[in-house]
């Protein structure tokens, strides 16, 4: 197991109080999969992947995590307007001090394989949607994480462009065998994306269900699966909505 939360818990302090965002937390995430992590809005999901990464630690519990680097991909892609798609992709290399000449090769060709051969020297302003996104994880890729933290990475974009995101995103995250940690409200892309999704409660947030999503090879297969509706209807009840 490369990520471990044993009985974790987190509460913020603030001057008007304490707040407990989440309780007895207990999940794991396997080398190679991708697990989502759906709950109520305001639950902790953010939370959660800040205590991942370690940029907050937990009141009480443990995490127990494996040898290799985070990646974080947020909301928003975050491309810096003033430098190139190229430039943007480099950006990791520059600020972890492993800015080679090998790991930006290795950057520039992990942006070919994935269809930003074209799109190198242009600024993300002359990015679709879609391909900004795609710039995006290229980048987070660049630095050759173990782990991507994914913070409802597709949630600024339209429904259509959504669905391709997704399943472009996961393929790329699958090729690469990289282990993925996704937040998010939104049941279907959970069930589209992930080999595991984790229900979580209402604030404190603990977990109320696993489940293991084995039918269909590809988020557009799973969501044309006739298993796709009732795995829908469980999670739905499940969050009470």
């Amino acid at each position: 197991m490369i990520l471990r939360f044993d009985k974790i818990s987190y509460t913020y302090h603030t001057k008007s109080g304490e707040t407990a965002a989440v309780r007895d937390l207990s999940f794991g995430v396997d080398k190679g999969q991708f697990v989502s992590v759906i709950g109520p809005s305001g639950c902790g999901k953010s939370t959660i992947l800040s205590l991942a990464a370690g940029l907050l630690k937990p009141s009480s519990g443990q995490i127990i995590r494996g040898d290799g680097e985070f990646g974080y991909m947020l909301q928003k892609d975050a491309l810096f307007e003033w430098r190139t798609v190229e430039q943007n992709v480099f950006l990791p290399l520059e600020l972890k001090k492993r800015n080679t000449a090998e790991m930006r090769a290795k950057a520039v060709a992990l942006a070919e394989k994935y269809g930003l051969k074209d799109f190198l020297k242009k600024s993300p302003s002359e990015l679709s949607g879609g391909m900004r996104q795609r710039a995006a994880l290229i980048r987070t890729l660049a630095a050759e994480p173990e782990i991507l933290l994914l913070d409802e990475p597709f949630s600024a974009l339209d429904y259509q462009t959504r669905l391709e995101v997704c399943d472009d995103v996961q393929s790329i995250i699958k090729s690469e065998k990289k282990t993925a940690l996704l937040v998010t409200h939104d049941i279907s892309e959970a069930i589209a994306l992930s080999d595991k999704v984790i229900v979580l409660s209402s604030r404190p947030a603990h977990v109320l269900a696993e489940h293991i999503i084995d039918f269909g090879d590809s988020p557009k297969s799973r969501r044309n699966n006739s298993e796709f509706a009732a795995c829908f209807e469980v999670l739905r009840k499940e969050l009470g909505i």
